[in-house]
């Protein structure tokens, strides 16, 4: 571009012409304005002819700025304005931006964007559960309420709705935790800001867990009588009971994590989300080398009749329970015998045995020891000696005069 300026017939404003680039029949012209700003001089580019820009567009601009300068509204130079310009589309595109967030309801972030990334880090089982709760209880409540509309009193509504049709607390919990977990998805991603409504909802309050554990007596007598009729889930009831599985556990056991040698089963993808051993009884390790022997080229130890996993727990199970009459006149369900009752046997019979609890939740794989504390009741014999222990220290201290008592401070 030539460094010479030439003047226009407007007042304040030049061009220089490009040495080789042609704009129609002559050289393409760079046009700038210059004018005073606070008693000094400055000039500003406009652009080049090519680009759309004339001498009488330049002049139309420099003509808007002086009058800016004179009435002290808008802006005084090309930049400032510019920068405002720039600003004022940062602004509306922030303004649609709240706008497309405001108008996102819970259906909108639960079903195309929370739901679909949770199939994607968490279980099937879990996924479906979580579906199952916004279709029967969230949708009705929350589902066409914006997010950021969503009250704690709504929650409340989800609650009361929930409880008055006989929903126990313990899942009204669970559903009020998937409603927490979709506002904090939302926030992380930036669709919702502020604070996380269920945080202000009193979580509903009950003891929902299960209490009922077996006898000695009764555990051999179930055992015995699951082996008459079905093999297949006497073992998977040994399992649990001398080792302490869940049936998911169980029904995902392979060959590949049992051994025998070390009488270790390695435990993945559990509940918990962690892998952890259970250490093999000796009835349990032979009950797997002779399922070993039969197990030819299978996978699992369990498989189902195709060799697929297997679903659920046979009916089997209830079945016997019923026929040797385990829950009759049990009406509080957290007493009656189901599967999962042998879990919790293998738990109250090592407390009774006085293994401590800290040991009790590594071979239960609880994640915090409070999951463990609920079977803390059955060691006794471990509290008492505790109190018997304080009691020898106290009399060793009065005899040696290591006691300090009330009157001497």
């Amino acid at each position: 571009m030539s460094r010479k300026w030439i003047k226009t017939a407007f007042v304040g404003v030049r061009y220089r012409e490009h040495e080789s680039r042609r704009h129609g029949v002559r050289p393409d012209r760079y046009f700038s304005i210059r004018y005073k700003l606070d008693g000094r001089d400055k000039e500003e580019g406009l652009g080049w002819g090519s680009e759309g820009m004339t001498a009488q567009k330049a002049a139309e601009k420099l003509a808007k700025l002086k009058e800016a300068q004179r009435t002290g509204e808008g802006a005084v130079t090309l930049a400032e304005k510019r920068r405002l310009e720039h600003e004022r589309r940062l602004a509306e595109d922030a303004q649609r931006q709240e706008e497309r967030r405001r108008a996102i309801t819970f259906r909108d972030i639960f079903r195309e964007s929370y739901l679909p990334n949770a199939r994607l880090n968490k279980s099937k089982a879990s996924c479906d559960k979580e579906e199952g709760f916004f279709r029967n209880w969230m949708n009705g409540v929350l589902g066409t309420k914006p997010l950021v509309d969503i009250a704690p009193f709504d929650l409340e509504r989800l609650k009361k709705t929930m409880l008055d049709a006989g929903k126990s607390p313990k899942t009204t919990h669970y559903c009020l935790a998937v409603v927490r977990q979709v506002f904090n998805f939302a926030k992380r991603n930036g669709l919702f800001q502020g604070d996380n409504p269920v945080a202000f909802v009193k979580k509903p309050v009950s003891d929902n867990r299960r209490l009922r554990f077996l006898a000695h007596a009764e555990a051999g007598h179930l055992l015995t009588a699951l082996e008459e009729r079905s093999p297949d889930v006497r073992d998977q009831a040994l399992l649990s009971l001398h080792c302490g599985l869940r049936a998911g556990e169980i029904f995902s056991l392979t060959w590949q994590d049992v051994d025998l040698g070390r009488e270790v089963l390695t435990l993945r993808d559990t509940k918990s989300g962690k892998t952890r051993a259970a250490i093999m009884t000796g009835e349990v390790k032979a009950m797997l080398e002779g399922r070993k022997e039969h197990a030819a080229h299978a996978v699992l130890v369990f498989p189902s009749r195709t060799g697929e996993r297997i679903g659920e727990m046979s009916n089997t199970f209830q079945i016997i329970v019923d026929r040797l009459g385990l829950n009759d006149g049990v009406t509080d369900r957290r007493q009656k015998v189901v599967f999962h009752t042998l879990r919790h046997t293998f738990a109250s019979w090592l407390v009774e045995s006085g293994v401590d609890l800290y040991t009790v939740k590594e071979l239960m794989g609880h994640g915090t020891l409070a999951m463990t504390e609920r079977y803390s009741h059955l060691a006794p014999d471990t509290l008492r000696r505790a109190v018997r222990t304080l009691e020898n220290g106290m009399r060793q201290a009065t005899a040696t005069g290591n006691v300090v008592r009330l009157g001497d401070r």
